[in-house]
């Protein structure tokens, strides 16, 4: 695949096949999309594109606002690199690219600098400025891909049992806890990273040691206080382990900021500062406040017996 910046970019592209959007988290709906512009661009003889951006353009239009995003931006490369594209197209999305008209941004984003000739658009997707009362939408798209050469397809969605996949579905799912049915609907188990950082060593003092995590980007969504059953990757080693990571603010000692604390299973090696992926296979219970230390480290026990049954069954990441 390659990858296109195109602020960057002058020479002169081949044309292509090609969808847009910011693609966060890469799922299955995402992936149904692509599918079809490949195997367009493939009949047609022509290149594969991806068009998204490298920032949520509502972060320009809202500065204040703070997305709950389920991929970084290089994790979003590399699993948009696993889909059979042809090329990415990464976009600098800024104050003019946003005042841009969706006619103007076809004419001169789509078909003068990255030369699409076909456009799959997503079911719910829309792009370029719209006036406060504009109903602008998918068949104002056609029209004016018919006026500038630009061939306009609609994409249509997938349903996973009884559930329409989208991005905003996903958040939703991992904001209830639902990380076994948000791996559904993005085709694996949704991931944090991070550096391993120092803590309090409250879960030493428990029995139970825990890496506590510094996420890479503050705008990753974190799933609903909780218990979790995750697999672990720590920097340095191949070896994917089981272990449990609890989020939450420590109500038994009276915590007062959010930590994503994880206890690996048969484990005991110094890894502060080292680079951690945790990915969630599936929610053991619920933030819960105990009398005392020793009714959680009890508590803890059976998470941990509950935990390794679950990763021990499962054949995910």
């Amino acid at each position: 695949m390659k990858t296109i910046y195109l602020k960057e970019q002058s020479e002169t592209l081949l044309p292509s096949v090609a969808t847009i959007g910011f693609f966060d988290g890469v799922h299955l709906g995402h992936c149904h999309i692509i599918n079809k512009v490949v195997a367009m661009a493939r009949e047609a003889g022509l290149l594969s594109t991806v068009v998204t951006f490298e920032r949520h353009p509502r972060q320009v239009l809202c500065s204040d606002w703070h997305p709950q995003l389920l991929s970084s931006l290089d994790e979003k490369i590399a699993l948009l690199s696993k889909t059979g594209i042809d090329q990415l197209a990464i976009l600098h999305f800024d104050a003019s690219m946003a005042t841009l008209s969706a006619h103007d941004f076809m004419a001169d984003v789509l078909l003068r600098q990255l030369n699409v000739r076909k456009l799959v658009i997503g079911y719910d997707n829309h792009f370029g400025h719209r006036a406060p009362d504009s109903s602008e939408g998918f068949d104002d798209y056609v029209r004016y891909g018919h006026e500038l050469g630009i061939n306009v397809v609609q994409g249509d969605p997938i349903d996973i049992g009884e559930v329409r996949v989208s991005s905003s579905k996903v958040r939703r799912l991992l904001a209830e806890g639902n990380v076994e049915k948000a791996s559904l609907c993005l085709g694996r188990p949704y991931q944090l990273q991070g550096v391993i950082v120092r803590g309090e060593h409250i879960g030493t003092g428990l029995g139970f040691p825990t890496a506590n995590l510094q996420l890479d980007d503050a705008d990753m969504l974190i799933p609903s206080p909780g218990a979790y059953a995750v697999n672990v990757l720590v920097e340095g080693s191949s070896d994917i382990k089981h272990g449990m990571m609890n989020i939450g603010r420590r109500p038994t000692f009276d915590g007062n900021h959010l930590t994503l604390e994880t206890h690996i299973f048969h484990f005991n090696e110094d890894i502060y500062g080292k680079r951690m992926r945790v990915w969630f296979i599936s929610r053991l219970r619920s933030e819960m406040r105990f009398d005392n230390g020793e009714a959680l480290a009890a508590q803890l026990e059976a998470d941990a017996r509950h935990a390794e049954v679950i990763l021990k069954a499962t054949t995910e990441i």
